[in-house]
This record gives structure tokens, sequence and C-alpha cells, in this order.
């Protein structure tokens, strides 16, 4: 459970530097021109649309063969892709066909960390007593988030050590690199991982689905989309409340690329720092409660916090992007759980992938690049902040009307046993 945990650290980094470094890598691999950092977002959206279908394909391997299978598989496909996005010609050397090679590379880690991140919150689910899920199960966020951290922190220091020719030269290729010798690292760590105790359940049972994804839409086709719903607001909180705010900071801010990345440092400690916490009092006062107060905190606070990082100040950014990490850093902590328990062992990936990856797609790809159109085009840098609103009023009644799947005081595990059936399964 711990290698599995921590070993998301490496995926997160790996996929999150793409965003970080956007405003370098628009220059490098799309020549600087106006508009070309949009399309360097783009690519970022593009690579998101591929999750879904890399959580479906890997979460049928994860429901059929086993989730120690799956992740091996899928960290596989990300070593080998960031090993070759760092060793990539630029666009001074080939043209416009480096920044397709790029985002080509960006499809192939979309499609395998797709994956990823739905597996391991399964492994540590499957695996937590039945009084700890949300604080196990939120490690994975945790993990995602120390990624980001390394993500923001090691392109903060290569941007702040190197000059702008040494940087579009080949300062770039340093940080994937790096990722790509961690990932190489937790790949050789993950084959020692045992199997999830709830799949050698299944297995011995002889409850394994053979069609997990046909299995889970005809038996959990409301929980696909409370986990839809959940991963939306979990999505935009993350991906545009913290991800995206260096480039915003950037564009809107009128702060230089290497002050907006060194303001980001705090907030994503923040994350991490506010995750466990909220995760264990999930498991104290339920999911829907914590749920509850962060969606609505979603909705009334990012225009306003938006508009204080617009401001040019760097004592009001900073602010403003330390209290959307805290709130997207507790949405992300409890939605971990919340979306897992939405399932039973049996087709739980494929769950994950219907409900969890589709929504993170549309919610966490597209939105920083449609922030970024937003902005530019409407001239109001609160713009950011009304689409993380809208959403967050969107999902509240579907929180509303959700059972609670926690049980606090209580120690049972309802949700990680299938309902009765026949032996062979779905």
């Amino acid at each position: 459970m711990v290698i599995a945990g921590v070993s998301t650290i490496v995926e997160w980094y790996d996929f999150t530097l793409y965003l970080y470094l956007a405003t370098v890598l628009s220059r490098v691999f799309f020549g600087g021109a106006q508009g070309s950092l949009a399309v360097t977002l783009a690519g970022f959206a593009l690579a998101y649309l591929l999750r879904p279908l890399g959580a479906i394909v890997f979460g049928q391997i994860g429901d059929r063969w086993g989730r120690r299978c799956m992740m091996l598989s899928s960290m596989a496909l990300v070593t080998l892709a960031m090993l070759a996005s760092g060793m990539l010609p630029t666009y001074a050397a080939i043209g416009p066909a480096a920044g397709w090679l790029l985002l080509g590379l960006r499809c192939v880690i979309g499609f395998s960390v797709g994956g990823e991140y739905t597996g391991v919150v399964a492994y540590l689910l499957e695996g937590a007593a039945a009084n700890r899920r949300g604080l196990i199960t939120s490690s994975a966020s945790a993990a995602s988030e120390v990624g980001g951290l390394f993500a923001v922190g090691f392109s903060a220091l290569t941007v702040h050590f190197l000059s702008a020719t040494q940087l579009a030269d080949w300062g770039w290729r340093i940080p994937f690199l790096a990722g790509a010798a961690l990932a190489g690292g937790v790949w050789i760590a993950r084959s020692a991982m045992q199997e999830s105790p709830d799949f050698e359940r299944q297995h011995a049972t002889g409850t394994t689905p053979k069609e997990p994804l046909r299995y889970t839409l005809s038996h959990h086709p409301k929980g696909v989309f409370r986990a839809f719903a959940i991963s939306a607001l979990g999505s935009i909180t993350y991906y545009v409340g913290i991800t995206y705010v260096p480039a915003f900071l950037t564009s809107a801010g009128a702060l230089s690329e290497s002050t907006s990345l060194w303001l980001s440092v705090l907030p994503a400690l923040v994350v991490i720092l506010v995750t466990l916490p909220v995760g264990l009092a999930s498991d104290r006062w339920g999911r829907k409660p914590v749920l509850v107060i962060h969606c609505l905190l979603s909705a009334a606070l990012p225009v306003t916090l938006f508009s204080l990082m617009a401001s040019g100040s760097r004592p009001r950014a900073l602010l403003g992007a330390v209290i959307l990490a805290a709130v997207a850093g507790g949405v992300s902590a409890v939605g971990a759980v919340a979306t897992a328990e939405q399932f039973p062992g049996e087709g739980r990936l494929s769950g994950l992938a219907l409900g969890t990856t589709t929504a993170t797609a549309i919610f966490g790809g597209l939105t920083p690049w449609l922030a970024q159109i937003l902005v530019e085009r409407s001239g109001w840098p609160a713009m950011p902040g009304v689409m993380i609103a809208v959403v967050g009023l969107c999902v509240l009644p579907v929180l509303l009307a959700m059972r609670e799947t926690g049980t606090p005081g209580r120690q049972v595990r309802p949700g990680l046993h299938a309902p009765k059936r026949n032996r062979r399964g779905a």
C-alpha cells in the first residue's frame, strides 16, 4: 500500500509538469507566437481526453486480471513516454512537427495515466480498515499533490537558474528526463507489490466480472453518475484553481514566469497539508457533510480569489492562491474515497473509469484551456472563478441527494463486498 501511494507522486509529477512549464513549452515547441500558450494548453486538454479511454482499457485489465497487473502496465508506458518527451527535437530544429510530436506523446501519457490514479485509489481502499478508508484513500490524493509540488518546484528551479537561451536550448529537458528516471524506479518497486485483498476475494469466490464495463453499466448507473459529479467538482477546483494558476498569474496577473512559479509552491504545499486531515474528517463525520461544505466554498469564493490574483500584487496573489488550494485539496481528499465507494469490488475500476475519469477529462483537461480563452476574449480575469462557481452550484443538488457511503463510528465495510449473484459473476 505504501508503494502504491508513494508511486502516485511520480505519476502526477509527470502529468502536471507539462502544465507548469506551459509558457516555456509554448516557445520551445510552438514558436512563441501569439496564441501559442492557448495551443499548448489545448494540448493538455487533448491528452486529458485520452484519459477515459486509458482508464477503460486499464480498468478492464484491473477488474479481470488484477490491480497489480494494471498498475505495472500503465507505469511502464508512462516511463517510455516521458523519456521520449525529454529527447524531442524543438520547433527551432524541425518546425511545427515538434509541436505535433509533443502532443502525441502527451496523449500517450494521458492514456496511461488514465488507469493509474483509479487503480491506486481502488488498491488503497480495498486494503484499508473500515474506519480509516477516508484517511488511507486520501493519501493517494496527497501523494498526487506531492507530485504536483515537485513539478512546480522543479520547474521553478529550472526557470530560475537558467537563462532564457539555456532554457530553450536544453534546460526544459531536465524535468522530463528526471520524471522518466523516477517512473522507471517506481515500476521496479511496484513489481514487489501484492495483489489487492478484494480482488483476491473475487478470484477465490468466482465473482470476477467477465465483462466489467457491461456489468458496471447495468448494475451501477447511478454510481457512475454520482462519481462523475463528485469528480467534476474535484477536477475543476484542482486544475483551474491550482495547476492553471501559474499561467494565469503570468498572463492576467502581469507577473514573471519565475515569480508565478515560486508563488505557486506554497499553495501546492497547502494542498498536501489539508488532504489527510480532510480524509480523516470524512472518516469521523462522513463523506457527505464534508463534500457539501467544500462544494459551498467552491461556489462562494473563487470569483473573489481570482480577482485578487489578477491585481498584480504578490501578497494578494499568494493569498488567493492559498485559499483556492485549500478548498481544492479538500475536495480531492474526500472525493477520492467517496467516488470509489459508489461501487462494490466487482467492476470498481470500470465504474471509476466511466464516472471519475470521464469527468476529469472534461472538467480537468479542458478547463485550463477554456479559462485562458475566456480571460483573453472577455478581458475579465475573474472568469476562471465563475467557471468553478457554476460547477459547484450544479453539483450541490447531487451531493445533497447522495446517500452516506462512509461509516463513522461503525466497523463494517459496505460497498466492499459484492451483492449476491451467481458464482460466474456478470
